[in-house]
């Protein structure tokens, strides 16, 4: 980066650490943690999306549907997600390709399962073997944050179910009375009065999904975590030119006041949303707003 690092041996103090600072690994950190923002933007609403077709479906009065919105709660909220995420990859995965196999390769003749391994013909794969390596880092992406949304998902539907049932029944009862159908009742008077009830469950939803980035690790993915035990362990001369001991302490210091300088402004953030929400609402902090303004 800096015209003295040519020769790491002969400087020392700030001028080391600024050289060893600006290598393409730590550069290759520093885009981690745009990885990581990125997830977090894109998961966020796609989960919540899940989020209300589970808790729509669940309120659904035709049976099928809603045993399927009840199901998916109730079977993605039981798994651990470590357990969830391990599996779900592979399967997901896994199923793509199937269904690539299906349609490109009819005239395999082969069993798709030889053993412990997944064949499936060269054009099935996913990414093509001979694809450039964003492509694999894009594919890579997509899966894990089609995982995340399908787990958070699942909390974010239990959560809205619940603040669904909170939006009072006399107000859907006078919404009727005025001659509205059940389809307005529910996107006029419940759907906008509901996030004032869910916003707190889905603020701690958003702070778990924050504590949760760190799985992208296990998903091979080269997040902030990665580099931060490979950065920080302990490397030699014969291996680089930046030799040093043990420093993943520090690395995992440095991710820990990220994650709190984090967290500190998402609270500052979902207060303000939750005082515009609930500005003249007849709820508790409603009230205290009224209070607070007399």
């Amino acid at each position: 980066m800096f015209s003295y690092c040519s020769d790491p041996s002969t400087i020392e103090g700030l001028k080391w650490l600024s050289c060893y600072l600006t290598t393409g690994k730590h550069i290759s950190m520093y885009w981690s943690f745009g990885t990581v923002l990125l997830l977090l933007a894109i998961t966020a609403p796609t989960a919540l999306a899940f989020g209300f077709a589970g808790a729509t479906a669940a309120r659904s009065r035709i049976a099928p549907v809603s045993w399927i919105g009840k199901g998916y709660t109730a079977i993605v909220r039981g798994v651990p997600d470590i357990a969830f995420f391990l599996f779900f990859v592979i399967a997901l995965d896994q199923l793509f390709e199937w269904i690539r196999h299906e349609v490109k390769c009819p005239d395999w003749t082969d069993p798709i399962r030889q053993g412990n391994d997944f064949v499936v013909c060269t054009e099935a794969k996913l990414p093509l073997g001979n694809a450039a390596a964003w492509v694999h880092d894009t594919y890579a992406f997509f899966l894990a944050v089609l995982t995340f949304s399908i787990v958070f998902g699942a909390f974010a539907a239990n959560v809205l179910t619940g603040a669904m049932r909170a939006v009072p029944r006399a107000q859907i009862e006078t919404g009727e009375a005025y001659g509205m159908t059940e389809r307005q009742t529910f996107w006029r008077i419940m759907v906008p009065q509901m996030w004032v009830y869910a916003l707190p469950g889905l603020s701690n939803l958003w702070m778990v999904l924050i504590k949760a980035t760190p799985l992208l690790f296990l998903l091979g993915i080269e997040d902030i975590v990665y580099w931060a035990r490979d950065l920080g362990a302990t490397k030699t001369p014969k291996f680089t030119d930046y030799p040093h001991g043990d420093w993943r302490m520090w690395y995992f210091l440095a991710l820990l006041v990220f994650y709190l300088c984090f967290t500190k402004l998402s609270e500052i953030v979902l207060d303000r949303i939750n005082r515009r929400l609930t500005l003249g609402q007849a709820t508790a902090a409603g009230e205290a707003q009224r209070k607070a303004a007399a």
